[in-house]
C-alpha cells in the first residue's frame, strides 16, 4: 500500500493519504489566530478544502469531522460558518467538544477524514 504525505513537518504531516482515504491532522487558523471564531473557522475550512484537493478529494467525500472549541459558547458562531460551507446532502458524521487548545490565540481546531 502506498502512503502519500502532504505538508510533512518534523512532528506531523498536515494530511496522509492511504488505502483510498485521506486523514487530516487537526487544523488551526494561523493567519486569523487571535481573531473571532468565525474568522478562524473560515480559514480552517479553506485549508481543509486545499488539503483535500491536494489529496485528490473534496468536502463532498468527508466521512467524519471532529471540532474542538476553546469555549462552547462559540458553538453557534462556528456553526454559522460551517453551515454555509458544509455540502448539503453530503454532511459528514461530526462531533464538537470544548477543549483547551495548543495556545490561547486558537479558538477552533478541526480534524477530518475523507475518501479520495
Amino acid at each position: 500500500m502506498d502512503i502519500k504525505r502532504i505538508g510533512v513537518g518534523p512532528r506531523m504531516s498536515k494530511a496522509v493519504v492511504a488505502n483510498g482515504m485521506v486523514f487530516l491532522a487537526g487544523q488551526v487558523a494561523d493567519k486569523a489566530a487571535g481573531g473571532s471564531v468565525a474568522e478562524q473557522t473560515k480559514e480552517i475550512l479553506a485549508t481543509i478544502d486545499e488539503l483535500l484537493a491536494q489529496a485528490g478529494s473534496n468536502k463532498t467525500r468527508l466521512l467524519s469531522v471532529n471540532i474542538w472549541l476553546s469555549d462552547m459558547s462559540a458553538f453557534a458562531e462556528m456553526n454559522s460558518v460551517w453551515d454555509g460551507w458544509a455540502p448539503q446532502g453530503n454532511t459528514p458524521a461530526r462531533a464538537t467538544v470544548e477543549a483547551k487548545l495548543a495556545g490561547p490565540q486558537y479558538a477552533v481546531e478541526i480534524m477530518a477524514t475523507a475518501l479520495v
